[in-house]
């Protein structure tokens, strides 16, 4: 059963953002997202608060994003509120353009504080501006290095599950041509399912060492 409803979630949010991660691509990128990629490209980390939010919208279909709450990272490591939200999700900018709904925002608080992880039901986070990289086997790679299979990834979607042993019947390879495990085998494991194609040259494979 959980098995149905897992996947069930995955063809819903894929459906359901597959047009707004199409024009996603130029030339034919929504005003949104045209606007997310301008202010990306021209501010880098020193973006206005205007700017920042316009970015944490076009991370997520309008649906999503318009009633999200959009916060950023501040100097003590706690989330800071650029604007209330009202529908449960987080949308942010930095340090990379994501929106994301409880379950996500549990998970989130767990990463970066290095703490176990409860996934109580299944969980929804969409990246569609895509990400910058990160390695698909160490959650806390900073950077590419040989056997770490760094990806950098494509307008996706991530999906958290409660029932971990769902994630074997899925490869960990990201150009399988669809959805796959990142980080498996730890507690931050999830599926990525890209609406995107890969970019080329967006992974390093496995040193055959």
């Amino acid at each position: 059963m959980r098995s149905t409803v897992v996947w069930a979630t995955v063809c819903l949010v894929v459906t359901g953002t597959f047009a707004a991660a199409q024009q996603s691509a130029k030339p034919t990128e929504s005003p949104a997202t045209k606007a997310g990629h301008q202010a990306m490209s021209k501010g880098g980390t020193h973006m206005s608060p205007e700017a920042k939010i316009k970015v944490a919208l076009s991370a997520a279909p309008p649906e999503v994003s318009k009633g999200a709450a959009i916060v950023e990272p501040g100097e003590n490591g706690q989330m800071k509120q650029l604007r209330a939200g009202t529908n449960g999700w987080v949308c942010m900018a930095e340090p990379e353009a994501m929106c994301l709904d409880k379950e996500w925002q549990g998970w989130a608080d767990a990463w970066m504080n290095k703490k176990d992880l409860q996934v109580k039901g299944v969980g929804v986070g969409y990246m569609l501006l895509g990400d910058k990289g990160a390695s698909n086997t160490d959650p806390y790679a900073t950077g590419p290095a040989p056997g770490n299979q760094w990806v950098v990834s494509p307008a996706h979607v991530m999906i958290l599950t409660p029932n971990t042993s769902e994630l074997d019947a899925l490869p960990t390879d990201p150009h399988n041509g669809g959805p796959w495990v990142m980080w498996k085998g730890t507690k931050y494991a999830h599926i990525m399912v890209p609406v995107a194609p890969m970019p080329k040259g967006a992974a390093m494979k496995p040193s055959s060492k």
